[in-house]
């Protein structure tokens, strides 16, 4: 069983920062892609960063345009996003979750099995 619990998320001015952080349970973090995802109101969840297992192969979502960074540390079993420049448009509730070992494509949410409950971000304008 895997268990994941972001923290970081709150109330920022539009070109602020933020950095969200996701502990994992279990032995399978260091072996696992991790991915992060958000959701805002009434649209469908979107993808915005993974990152490999060993942390060498990074995909990020083509819309950042190199504001966030995820990273990985597979010491303390954690994995994060920084937020730079935010926008109101970046207001969702950012999920972390673990993707299936080697099932599906990475940007594709079906290709996870285990999520977070959720943090929410909200960027004022």
């Amino acid at each position: 069983q895997v268990q994941l619990v972001e923290s970081g998320g709150g109330l920022v001015q539009a070109g602020g920062s933020l950095r969200l952080s996701c502990a994992a349970s279990g032995r399978t973090f260091g072996t696992s892609d991790m991915g992060w995802f958000r959701q805002a109101p009434g649209k469908e969840r979107e993808f915005v960063a993974a990152i490999s297992s060993s942390g060498r192969s990074i995909t990020y979502a083509g819309f950042l345009k190199g504001r966030f960074t995820i990273s990985r540390d597979n010491a303390k079993n954690t994995v994060s996003l920084q937020m730079n420049s935010l926008k109101p448009e970046d207001t969702a509730v950012y999920y972390c979750a673990r993707k299936r070992l080697g099932v599906g494509v990475i940007s594709n949410a079906n290709a996870y099995d285990y999520w977070g409950q959720g943090t929410q971000v909200t960027v004022a304008s």
